[in-house]
């Protein structure tokens, strides 16, 4: 019958076989002699500390976790768990990145499922020290073994799960939505405002405006109840609860009804979309703001004015594009999302914006430049408005016979694409464009479109089931 080796007999080993005596080991490692000989020697042995099995790891001049496979077995005595050790265990497997042995202490610890809540608590430790990712197998944990289907813990797992699988793959954000949004009514409320925000920017991105408005009007519903309960505390004078959540109340409120207008101009509802404006346009009126509650108001304030006049534009009314134009030049961040709106309506009503392009030919060849670099500078919104923005204006340049300019601009489009794995865009930029006139690409031309072409065919490959 094969022996196998306890931490205790490797360690006696090693000892055995280099000549230590408890004494001499316990100058090299650190550990008092008495301390060292009980851990080894008693009957029952005192039990090992993780912080004394990495002083013994490195006096003997092994690489940190040498022993973690080994003790595991001391993290559960008789076949118990005992959490004063798994814990400390569990961070530095944590710190090392030790996937496998997280992995075996999880596994025999929900032998007991008492101890879900404890993991669950574990993983929140975790999350809340900045270690989002680390925290996944103990969230992913909880979700395998929480024996009630509404509890809040399990809940919030899957919340956290959902928020840390959002990424630049569009297909992927979508499939994980469907997956977490059942549970977002068993959320307490402050997750609620983040998980519905999260929800409806996944479908607005994927241009599912329907899914999109009805997220916004779920954060509408719930921010205007905290916002009627609030004033009812401060008539009674009580003092109001934080919410802890990830933006200021008045954002999930201003959100609320932007989110609801853009979708509704994505589908060309302009005059619904208009509506919806007077809803956010004034939040520094909001009673009770907080010196961040007036900077975010303001933002908005500014919003509702682009979005004003960028309806307009959209309706074919250029009265006030010189004002749209000096908007977004006074704010650097909106310019890209300012100028798609203009060439989109300058390809629906015909009309040439030479002028406005070449003021803003340094911002579009700022943009036009990041295309090597494009995922790792732009986040999914930046993403959409890029490819979009670069498809619109190819289209201008092909209406105006310029060729190589609408050209150049659809392989900026399709890199970003590429990078998002939007398949029906996809579909609508390559089929109706470039197909269309590749007859008067250059050579370089073509083969940049070939490369990306088949980056975006592996993404739409790898999402295949």
């Amino acid at each position: 019958m094969k022996h196998t080796p306890t931490i205790r007999s490797t360690i006696e080993t090693e000892l055995k076989q280099r000549g230590y005596t408890f004494s001499s080991f316990s100058k090299i490692s650190g550990i008092n002699r008495g301390t060292f000989s009980t851990m080894l020697n008693s009957n029952p042995p005192k039990p090992i500390s993780v912080r004394q099995m990495d002083l013994i790891t490195k006096a003997l001049g092994y690489p940190e976790g040498w022993l973690y496979e080994l003790y595991i077995d001391e993290c559960f005595h008789e076949g118990k768990g005992h959490w004063k050790r798994i814990k400390p265990f569990l961070l530095r497997c944590v710190e090392l990145g030790r996937k496998e042995c997280i992995q075996k202490v999880l596994t025999r610890l929900t032998e007991d499922l008492s101890y879900v809540s404890t993991v669950f608590e574990f993983a929140e430790e975790l999350h809340k020290g900045g270690k989002e990712k680390e925290a996944v197998p103990f969230y992913e944990c909880v979700v395998e073994n929480e024996r009630y289907h509404h509890s809040e813990r399990l809940a919030v797992s899957q919340y956290r799960l959902f928020s840390c699988s959002l990424n630049k793959d569009l297909e992927n954000n979508r499939q994980q939505a469907i997956k977490f949004a059942p549970y977002r009514r068993n959320l307490p409320e402050n997750h609620q405002l983040d998980a519905l925000l999260k929800l409806a920017n996944v479908y607005y991105q994927v241009d599912d405006c329907e899914t999109t408005i009805q997220y916004a009007k779920e954060l509408e519903e719930i921010t205007k109840n905290i916002f009627e309960q609030q004033i009812l505390t401060r008539q009674k004078k009580h003092e109001i609860k934080p919410l802890n959540t990830e933006r200021h109340l008045i954002v999930y409120y201003g959100q609320a009804y932007l989110i609801q207008g853009v979708a509704l101009e994505k589908q060309g509802l302009y005059e619904e979309a208009m509506k919806f404006i007077p809803y956010y346009e004034k939040l520094t009126s909001f009673k009770g703001l907080d010196e961040v509650g007036v900077l975010e108001a303001q933002k908005f304030e500014m919003w509702a004015e682009a979005n004003r006049l960028n309806l307009e534009i959209l309706m074919g009314d250029m009265t006030n594009l010189p004002a749209y134009v000096e908007l977004i030049r006074n704010n650097p961040q909106e310019i890209l999302l300012g100028l798609l709106t203009i060439i989109e309506s300058a390809n629906t009503y015909n009309y040439t914006v030479d002028d406005i392009l070449i003021n803003f030919a340094e911002n579009i060849n700022e943009s036009r430049n990041l295309r090597t670099n494009i995922s790792y500078y732009m986040t999914n919104y930046d993403l959409v408005t890029y490819s979009r923005f670069f498809l619109e204006l190819s289209r201008y340049y092909f209406n105006k016979g310029n060729y190589s300019e609408a050209i150049d601009s659809m392989l900026n489009s399709l890199k970003a694409t590429s990078q998002l794995n939007d398949k029906a865009f996809y579909i609508r930029s390559i089929t109706l464009l470039f197909e269309k006139y590749k007859d008067h690409s250059t050579h370089e031309q073509r083969a940049e479109y070939e490369k990306v072409l088949k980056a975006v065919e592996y993404n739409i490959k790898q999402m295949t089931p």
